[in-house]
C-alpha cells in the first residue's frame, strides 16, 4: 500500500511505475472520480517520454506516441452500457496491445483484462491521504516492486 498526499506524489508514483513499463504491458486503474487516475497515467507517460496525456473520457480511447506508445482508455462512459464487454471489444484495443502500454481507467479485471499479465492499481480516496494498492498479476509483473 502506498500513501499519496499530493498531486505531485501521485504523478511521481506514476513515473516510478512507468519506468518499469514496456510494450505489451497493461495497467488497470480503479478509483472514484477525482482519485488521481489520470494524474497517475500522466506520470507513467512522462516516464515513457509522453508529456501531453489528457483524460480520454469523451473519446474513450486516445493513442499517444512516445518511446513506448500509450493507449489510454477511459471506460467511464461505458459503465452503464447494457453490454460493456461488447463495447470494450468494439474498441479493438488488442490491435496495438503488443506495441504499446495500455492504461485503462475505470477498469475492473472482469471487464477489461486484455491480458493475463497486468498491473491492477486501486486508488482509495475516502480521506485526503489517498491509499494506492498495486497488484501485479502474471509472470510479466512477478518481479515488480517500487
Amino acid at each position: 500500500m502506498h500513501h499519496v498526499s499530493s498531486a505531485e506524489e501521485m504523478f511521481n508514483l506514476g513515473k516510478r511505475i512507468g519506468a518499469q513499463c514496456k510494450p505489451g504491458d497493461q495497467i488497470l486503474l480503479v478509483g472514484p472520480l477525482g482519485a488521481g487516475k489520470t494524474l497517475l497515467a500522466q506520470g507513467i507517460g512522462a516516464a515513457l517520454g509522453i508529456e501531453e496525456i489528457t483524460s480520454p473520457t469523451f473519446v474513450i480511447a486516445r493513442n499517444h506516441a512516445g518511446q513506448v506508445p500509450i493507449v489510454h482508455v477511459d471506460l467511464y462512459r461505458l459503465l452503464d452500457s447494457p453490454n460493456m464487454s461488447a463495447a470494450i471489444e468494439d474498441l479493438d484495443l488488442e490491435v496495438d496491445a503488443d506495441k504499446s502500454v495500455t492504461i485503462i481507467e475505470w477498469a475492473s479485471p472482469e471487464y477489461a483484462a486484455l491480458q493475463a499479465d497486468r498491473l491492477e492499481i486501486t486508488i482509495d480516496r475516502t480521506t485526503d491521504l489517498r491509499q494506492v494498492s498495486i497488484k501485479p498479476i502474471g509472470q510479466r509483473w512477478s518481479t515488480f516492486s517500487l
